[in-house]
């Protein structure tokens, strides 16, 4: 039995009363001979099979009224279905006789003996300790075996061994035995008498025991595993010719022309004798011929001019080959004729004869197909002749590659590679090829120069050749076998995969390799592009700083031009409202927010006439995140009333409204350190909040908010605000004396305003100087957003990973709703998915599952999917056809 292999129990099988019957008289008859005994606890149990059983030989007439033999259907006969006991069992490898050349031997004798073994295999014993191995069940219990049964896998090669250690000394001299089968034979009718007498000795010394209603005595012919045997040669036997017998005639306009033709090739394929047994002195022929969906061989020889057949062989196409030129089929015929005949062919000269002219050129052609070439390379084995002969001469094989077989009766493939063959595949020399050379021949190649020579001396020592394996001792002074590129890729995955990898980093993985004894030159290279391809290792891992894309400052030039809205919160409850809705100018960083109740559409729509729309005018785009409460009908409705675009932010990606993000951030600080213990006065502390904001000085603008929007009371109210935050008294106090420095500066501005209003061009030219301030510090507050950005940009697009997008390219992309529901062990990375467009501000357009919906992502989410690891020397079929 094969190691680590496992009892197992079959149920028994249903059989009907007449079978039972059968079955039941087939126990008796074995437990009376005492062959099998009753066995119930037993870890082994096949069920029971009833096939026909064949006995003994009748003759019967067929259609034509001619007198055929032929074997007789007369009992059942009660097997064993093994297979699942088969399949664990240690095969026993002892040859069986090839039945071609059995035949040849017995042939051309006037007279035989046919003896038949009376239930062979129950002669012979198994071992005590096997039987219950061999334990089947039935209607009427379970029984195990004394002796072999049918069924068993080695039960052939066990008994053919036993027939040859009987009779070796007479096996090929006056006899010939093939299982249970035995053919004696002599020149005449004495001497085959005295070898019976000899045989039938033996077989009473050894106690073997024949079948007389099976056995034939001194007769002329006989069947001989399905041949019929006589002094004429070999002869086919006539029950098993009725497919050509009953070959329809032919219905094409040519074919009828043939109808006289057609019926002596069926009278002479089916008459006597056909076949004779090859003259070894004689050069062989082979007549090939291919058809569009089969193959037709014949093998004989030509003896004082007259040809005389030897073999017959046809094979149907399969699917690939039926797709096949006509010059790969009659090449293919030819392989397959040396292929089946090759026992006859090798070491004798060969003459093969083909409608197809063109195959006598292909030996020198140089530039046919791979699969052409490596057929031709095959055939240089042979000592062979190509020759052209016509299909209407080349009749034979001609019609044997047009038969439509309705079943498959020889079910292998056609085998066009032969034992010998080591050009299945094209594969790569070995890495080493030139050490191991050196190694054996001490030869080393002629086309390197002095540095590769030096270069090659300097390592070799290190190397060590023991047939056929290359041996390296490394620098840790452990001896490695050095592995061809053909197996690296498998001993990788082992040690990364496999029970024992654990799917550990490139550097893990390698040094595991070198545990294991196995060394080469791109090891660690091989490691890192294994794991960074592995498709479970991809899939592991968080989001980094490093993932991000690179920035994308949004740069305004004019004020009030683009709005980033965003709604905060929920709050503690404070006086009824609960959020607050924030809106900021991208160019100014001036904020506007408002607390509400809810965080509707409705609320939205208000906040934009009152606070934006009536107040900045229309903007040209506004700028939100995905949210019900912006995305909807009504919202979109008015910002196409007014011709505002609107801009949602990628989903998952909040970097895209940056601006509102960073201002709700700042005032929810503020918030934090103003309002009281409970909390729930933050409604009211709002408005101070955003003065406070909205007076704080900007490093982004160079200035405050207030300077830029409403330059005039910028100094005074900042610092009103620095009093306010420091005491309640000292914001009295200060409020008095604001108060009245306005008063007097008030009068004296009145003043001033009374004598300017007077003069018209110095009006003018202070409304000018004006005007020009206001215009100096929006262009100063640009450039100082522009160089801020930049260097923003500048230091964060140095600490991230290099990313670049393209159409068509596959990618995971990280799922990012597993942080609101969380899955232990679970992978947050999804896909492949196909990339369909990359935009320039880094959003991806992926390509859903079905491939025909898109979706957008920021590429952050994203990264390359690489496509499992596969060899350099990737193996190339030649036996298939290539697709164009």
């Amino acid at each position: 039995m094969e190691e680590e292999a496992k009892p197992i129990r079959q149920f028994q099988r249903r059989l009907n009363p007449h079978l039972q019957e059968v079955v039941r008289a087939e126990v008796l008859k074995l437990l009376q001979a005492g062959i099998i005994y009753p066995i119930s606890d037993s870890p082994w149990v096949s069920p029971t099979q009833v096939v026909p059983k064949k006995s003994g030989i009748t003759v019967v007439q067929n259609e034509k009224g001619e007198e055929i033999t032929t074997r007789l259907t007369s009992g059942w006969r009660v097997c064993i279905d093994y297979r699942k006991l088969n399949a664990v069992t240690r095969k026993d490898h002892f040859p069986l006789p090839f039945i071609d050349q059995v035949l040849e031997r017995v042939s051309r004798h006037p007279f035989y003996c046919f003896l038949d073994g009376y239930s062979g295999y129950f002669q012979i014993e198994i071992d005590l300790a096997d039987q219950e191995k061999t334990t089947f069940t039935c209607p009427f219990g379970t029984y195990a075996y004394r002796r072999m049964p049918f069924g068993l896998c080695n039960a052939p090669a066990t008994f053919q061994r036993c027939m040859l250690t009987i009779f070796s000394d007479m096996v090929e001299r006056i006899m010939e035995v093939f299982m249970d089968d035995i053919t004696v034979y002599g020149g005449t009718f004495e001497e085959c008498l005295v070898n019976l007498e000899a045989v039938l000795h033996r077989c009473i010394e050894k106690d073997l025991v024949l079948n007389w209603e099976k056995c034939h005595f001194m007769v002329r012919q006989g069947i001989v595993l399905g041949h019929i045997i006589s002094e004429k040669g070999i002869e086919v036997d006539k029950a098993k010719v009725e497919i050509i017998v009953k070959l329809p005639s032919p219905t094409t306009v040519k074919g009828v022309r043939c109808q006289h033709s057609f019926d002596q090739l069926k009278k002479f394929l089916t008459t006597t004798p056909i076949v004779r047994a090859p003259n070894w002195q004689l050069p062989f022929e082979l007549m090939c011929d291919a058809s569009d969906f089969a193959i037709g061989v014949v093998l004989g020889q030509r003896e004082d001019g007259k040809p005389y057949v030897i073999y017959y062989a046809s094979k149907t196409l399969n699917e690939a080959q039926r797709n096949y030129t006509t010059t790969e089929k009659e090449l293919l015929v030819v392989v397959f004729a040396l292929d089946k005949f090759r026992a006859y062919l090798v070491g004798s000269f060969i003459i093969v004869f083909t409608d197809h002219s063109a195959l006598k050129y292909l030996l020198t052609k140089q530039d046919a197909k791979a699969r052409l070439i490596r057929w031709i390379l095959l055939l240089q084995e042979f000592d062979l002749q190509i020759k052209d002969k016509k299909g209407v001469e080349n009749v034979v094989a001609d019609h044997l590659s047009r038969l439509v077989i309705a079943h498959n009766s020889h079910p292998l493939p056609i085998n066009d590679d032969f034992p010998e063959e080591s050009l299945m595949f094209l594969v790569k020399t070995p890495w080493y090829a030139h050490i191991a050379n050196y190694l054996v021949t001490g030869e080393i190649p002629s086309e390197w120069n002095a540095q590769d020579r030096k270069h090659f001396f300097a390592k070799i020592h290190s190397y060590y050749w023991e047939e056929p394996f290359l041996f390296k001792c490394c620098a840790d002074q452990i001896i490695r076998k050095c592995v061809p590129e053909d197996e690296q890729q498998g001993i990788l995955s082992h040690c990364h995969e496999n029970a024992c990898g654990g799917h550990f980093a490139s550097q893990k993985t390698a040094m595991k390799v070198l545990q294991s004894g196995f060394t080469w030159p791109s090891l660690f290279k091989d490691a890192h592009i294994m794991c960074r391809n592995c498709d479970r290792c991809q899939r592991l891992g968080k989001l980094t700083k490093r993932n991000q894309m690179p920035m994308n400052p949004i740069l305004i030039v004019e004020l009030v031009d683009v709005w980033g809205i965003d709604f905060m919160g929920p709050f503690p409850m404070s006086f009824g409202n609960s959020y607050i809705l924030v809106g900021v100018d991208y160019v100014s960083k001036w904020v506007k927010a408002i607390p509400c109740k809810q965080n509707d559409h409705r609320v939205v729509l208000k906040f934009l006439k009152e606070n934006i729309f009536s107040r900045f005018g229309m903007p040209k785009a506004i700028i939100n995140d995905g949210g019900a409460h912006f995305c909807n009908k009504p919202f979109e409705a008015l910002l196409s009333k007014y011709g505002v675009k609107h801009k949602v932010a990628t989903p998952y990606r909040p970097q895209t409204s940056g601006q509102v993000e960073l201002a709700n951030r700042e005032i929810k600080n503020i918030l934090m350190k103003m309002v009281n213990s409970n909390r729930k006065d933050w409604s009211i502390r709002l408005h101070d909040s955003l003065w406070a904001y909205r007076t704080t000085y900007k490093t982004i603008l160079g200035m405050s908010l207030y300077r830029l929007v409403i330059r005039l009371m910028a100094p005074r109210v900042g610092v009103a605000t620095m009093v306010m935050l420091a005491s309640r008294t000292v914001i009295i106090l200060s409020m008095v004396k604001h108060a009245i420095s306005l008063w007097k500066l008030n009068t004296k501005l009145g003043g001033a305003i009374k004598k300017l209003n007077m003069d018209l061009i110095k009006a003018g030219e202070k409304r000018f100087l004006d005007l020009n301030e206001m215009e100096e510090l929006r262009n100063n507050a640009y450039i100082n957003s522009k160089v801020a950005k930049q260097r923003m940009k500048k230091w964060h697009d140095q600490l991230i990973a290099n990313k670049e997008f393209q159409e068509g390219q596959r990618v995971l992309m990280y799922d990012t709703r597993l942080h609101i529901f969380p899955g232990k062990l679970k992978s947050r990375w999804i896909g492949p998915f196909v990339i369909h467009r990359v935009y320039s501000n880094g959003v991806v357009e992926l390509l859903n599952s079905n491939g025909k919906d898109s979706f957008k992502v920021n590429g952050y989410r994203l990264k390359p999917f690489m496509e499992p690891f596969k060899p350099e020397n990737e193996e190339i079929n030649l036996l298939k056809p290539q697709k164009a």
